[in-house]
């Protein structure tokens, strides 16, 4: 068994643990060994697998079947399968379980867990794997599967071929694979296991090794130390009392949205709220519009923060990750947080690196302050002291959301056909309480994170921002929608749909109710914003980049039985996610699109509107 990650130690059994008399036959000896692993996951909180088809996994797809406090979904394609796995655990924070034959049906899955390992996602990737007799003697979907997710994974483990003298040490394996994918010393994450299992595949399984009393896993992990720095939680305690202008960027994974508006609250301090974060609730102080309001140098040349504290994952905007980081080679300081220690600074600009829970080290600056002194009683006996947000500071941000919102409304008229900005302003806008919008990469996470506004409250958002890829964003929003209870929305570009189109092929009685808004605009959008578009000649460019697609979206859709609505407008989109939403199963909904170079210019209108109502309210003010 190969292990690449250190993990926390194992809790100690109090003596070695029952070993029950194992059956001789190999393929008995396989199903039980397989069956300890998925009782333990069981144990463990597991309630989904996603299962391709093939020989060799059988062993482990019967095992799973067998058991119903796992729900068994099953994907032809193996790449498809590892996003659906991906989006529940993205959904739950809880890992699902992957399972695949051997050869390349298991190199198909590595791109979604390079995204589990960037963006930090649990995930128990299962790849079969023939027994060492026959590797390297030609032996047919044979492929070296040992490390073949490199240093993505969380840990990796080659128990080798199940034998009877092996059994005392499965529910550790089972056990552990659950711990190092959720609470691992780097965070959560894929974990690799390589079975490899030899005929007969089909056996039966004996009495199992016996469990920990009362259902619990073999191991529990003890959570490691989150509490932040005193120096850090002083620091900031300090300059809020001080009155220095501070600014909170959050972003995915900030921790807690009401435990950071309690910071904002208490501090005077704006957020720059990403959509993914969880915070963008019509609340003043909660800046959404930020990539258009850092466009108007008068106002951030007049607005520039003494202070900047980074709560989780950076913001997609362009213009945003530009101006805090002219910031801070400015000298303003940049404390950046995370809990995994992630360094999460591609521009390398933050001056401190908190490696500490955010929510934790927000409601440690609130209780201090709301205390009023720098110690005093627990947290729990401490009043926070609630201070109306209309200190100049924050009130002079306010106003700027308020005209930045405003314009993008005005530009988003309801009766006009749709662009790309007025998609997001609009989708945003018209789902329904609990719902969860699944964004892809490319444009449309970047139009949501500029023009999708806040709401009375706040619109659960979710997307692969890892390695921020096209691939696999149908199938997460599947796995997504398979978690959760309430309605699933993707918003995915004609590209990316394409790009995933497997994802369309479902077993009958499939139970994923996902509508799938499709922004259309023929091609790679995003490319035309590059210099690429203007450095090229338009025929190379067009071939080489913008890569217009033969198939039609709606066809391909219908062809899949899967019912499309065609809409422009933005009471047609309101009508078709109604639709959607009460029919349930999967539906298409294709917006038909202005061009690409139309697009660009689209957004270069909208966002002048909001540099000019920004820069005129602040004249005003």
């Amino acid at each position: 068994m190969t292990d690449r990650t250190p993990s926390t130690p194992p809790t100690r059994s109090p003596g070695p643990p029952e070993v029950p008399d194992v059956p001789d036959a190999p393929g008995d000896v396989q199903a039980s060994f397989v069956a300890a692993l998925v009782d333990e996951w069981v144990r463990a909180g597991v309630v989904h697998a996603v299962v391709c088809p093939g020989s060799r996994s059988t062993p482990l797809a019967l095992a799973l079947a067998r058991r119903s406090e796992v729900a068994v979904h099953v994907r032809l394609d193996e790449r498809s399968a590892a996003f659906v796995a991906l989006g529940i655990g993205l959904a739950t924070g809880c890992p699902a379980v992957l399972v695949t034959t051997s050869g390349t049906a298991a190199a198909e899955v590595h791109a979604a867990v390079v995204e589990a390992d960037l963006s930090g996602v649990p995930l128990l990737v299962c790849t079969a794997d023939r027994p060492p007799e026959l590797h390297q003697v030609g032996a047919a979907q044979t492929i070296e599967q040992t490390r073949l997710f490199g240093a993505a994974p969380r840990w990796s483990t080659e128990p080798g071929v199940a034998v009877t003298g092996s059994s005392a040490w499965w529910r550790s394996v089972g056990s552990r694979m659950v711990a190092e994918a959720t609470a691992g010393p780097a965070g959560p994450g894929p974990v690799h296991a390589n079975l490899a299992f030899r005929e007969p595949l089909v056996g039966t399984a004996g009495p199992l090794p016996a469990g920990r009393p009362g259902g619990a896993p073999w191991h529990r992990v003890a959570p490691g130390a989150s509490s932040p720095d005193g120096t850090l939680v002083g620091s900031l305690v300090a300059a809020a009392r001080e009155g220095r202008r501070g600014l909170l960027v959050a972003g995915g994974e900030c921790g807690d949205p009401a435990a950071v508006l309690a910071l904002s609250r208490v501090t005077g301090w704006p957020v720059l709220a990403d959509p993914r974060s969880g915070l963008r609730a019509s609340v003043p102080g909660i800046v959404a519009a930020a990539d258009g309001i850092v466009r108007s140098a008068p106002f951030v040349t007049r607005h520039r923060p003494e202070l900047v504290v980074r709560l989780g994952a950076p913001p997609a905007s362009k213009p945003v990750g530009t101006w805090l980081a002219a910031l801070a080679a400015d000298g303003v300081p940049t404390t950046l947080v995370d809990p995994w220690w992630r360094w999460t600074d591609p521009d390398r600009t933050a001056a401190v690196v908190a490696r500490c829970d955010p929510t934790t080290l927000c409601r440690e600056v609130v209780a201090r302050l709301g205390a009023g002194t720098d110690g005093g009683a627990g947290r729990g006996e401490r009043e926070e002291r609630e201070v109306a947000p209309t200190t100049p500071w924050l009130a002079a941000w306010e106003r700027a959301q308020v005209s930045a919102e405003a314009a993008i409304d005005r530009s988003a008229r309801e009766g006009a056909a749709l662009d790309e900005p007025a998609l997001a302003r609009h989708l945003c806008a018209a789902l329904p309480a609990g719902a969860v919008l699944v964004v892809s990469s490319s444009m449309p996470i970047r139009d949501v994170e500029s023009y999708g506004g806040r709401r009375p409250a706040p619109l659960r958002v979710v997307a692969n921002r890892g390695a921020n890829g096209i691939d696999g964003v149908v199938s997460t929003a599947f796995g997504v929608a398979l978690a959760t209870s309430g309605p699933t929305v993707a918003l995915v570009g004609d590209l990316a749909f394409l790009h995933d189109v497997s994802a369309l092929v479902r077993v009958p009685g499939d139970r994923v109710r996902c509508t799938i808004v499709v922004a259309d605009n023929g091609g790679g959008g995003i490319f035309s914003f590059l210099p690429q578009a203007g450095a090229l000649d338009p025929a190379v460019f067009e071939q080489l980049f913008g890569t217009p697609q033969l198939p039609d979206v709606g066809a391909v859709a219908a062809g899949f039985g899967i019912p499309v609505a065609e809409v422009r407008t933005a009471a047609q989109l309101v009508g078709a996610l109604d639709d959607g939403v009460s029919a349930g199963g999967v539906r298409v909904v294709r917006v038909r699109l202005p061009s690409r170079v139309v697009n660009v210019e689209r957004h270069g209108a909208v966002n002048d509107a909001i540099v000019a109502a920004v820069t005129a309210t602040m004249h005003a003010g």
